[in-house]
């Protein structure tokens, strides 16, 4: 199996180490079972599209709304639950 070494922030290890769910579970088994979904985009894409004239649906304009009248980040994919 081929491996790649990745430097992370102490507070990221810390959060890795945390989200384990048994003592042996590798830093590549918790990231493999991280939740990243497939419907969002960046900030920048939307930008984009806006720009390039893009038109949304009822539901989707609803959508952005509703992200953006909660006035927090996204959810945290590695958040401790």
């Amino acid at each position: 199996m081929a491996v790649k070494t990745v430097s992370l922030k102490t507070a990221a290890h810390e959060r890795l180490k945390a989200a384990r769910r048994y003592p042996g579970e590798s830093f590549s088994e918790i990231i493999l079972r991280a939740q990243w979904p497939e419907d969002t985009i960046t900030g920048e894409e939307l930008l984009r599209r806006c720009r390039e004239g893009a038109q949304f649906t009822e539901a989707e304009l609803a959508a952005i709304e509703a992200v953006k009248s909660e006035g927090r980040p996204p959810e945290d994919k590695w958040a401790t639950r």
